[in-house]
C-alpha cells in the first residue's frame, strides 16, 4: 500500500487494531502500526498522540452527539428521557461498527491500563450529559444523577450488545435496559 493512498488516519487505525488483536498492545509498537498501514511513524504522530488514542479517537465526536441529542431532545422530556434521547443518538453511530466495536473492546478488556483510559472517556461523556442538562435548566445535582446513570445503562448496554450472538441493535439494548432500571427504581 503506497503512501499516497487517502485515508492516512483511518488506514493506521485499522492497521493498529488488527495488530492489538493479533499481538495484544503492549506487544504491539508504533512503527509496526505505520508499516502496517503502509506509513512512516511521522504520519502516526501527525494523527494520534500515542497509540493508546488510536483506541480513543472517537470519543469527542461521542460526546458531541450526546451533547447535541440532548439540547434537541422536546423541552418536555424529564432528564433521564433527555439522557435516553442522547444515548439512542450514540447507538446510532456505533452501530455500522459493532466488528470494530467488538475488537476494541477485546483489546481494552486485555489491558488494565486501557480499562483506566476507558473509565476516563465514559467520565468525559457523563461529563458532557451533565453539561447539557445544565444547559437545559436541569438543577446540577439532578443533571449530574441523570448523566451518572445514563452512563451505567450505556456501560451496560454496550457491553451486552459487543457479546451477543442474536444480532439485536444496540439501540435494543439500550431500551431494554433503560426499562430495567425504571422497573427496579420503580420498585418492581
Amino acid at each position: 500500500m503506497g503512501r499516497w493512498q487517502p485515508d492516512a488516519r483511518g488506514r493506521l487505525a485499522q492497521a493498529a487494531l488488527e495488530l492489538y488483536v493479533e499481538r495484544g498492545f503492549d506487544r504491539t509498537s508504533v512503527a509496526e502500526i505505520a508499516e502496517r498501514a503502509g506509513l512512516t511513524e511521522r504520519t502516526f504522530f501527525r494523527h494520534y498522540a500515542d497509540k493508546r488514542e488510536v483506541l480513543f479517537a472517537g470519543s469527542s465526536e461521542l460526546r458531541d452527539v450526546l451533547a447535541s441529542a440532548v439540547a434537541q431532545a422536546p423541552e418536555s422530556a424529564t432528564p433521564l428521557d433527555a439522557v435516553a434521547v442522547a444515548l439512542e443518538g450514540a447507538a446510532a453511530v456505533l452501530e455500522a461498527r459493532q466488528e470494530h466495536a467488538r475488537q476494541r473492546q477485546s483489546v481494552i478488556d486485555a489491558n488494565t491500563e486501557l480499562q483506566e483510559r476507558e473509565l476516563i472517556k465514559l467520565a468525559s461523556l457523563s461529563a458532557a450529559l451533565s453539561d447539557a442538562l445544565r444547559q437545559r435548566g436541569v438543577d446540577e445535582a439532578s443533571a449530574g444523577l441523570a448523566a451518572e446513570v445514563g452512563i451505567a445503562v450505556f456501560k451496560f448496554a454496550f457491553r451486552r450488545w459487543v457479546d451477543q450472538t442474536e444480532g439485536k441493535e444496540l439501540a435494543q439494548f439500550i431500551r431494554e435496559s433503560l426499562a430495567g432500571l425504571r422497573a427496579v427504581t420503580a420498585g418492581a
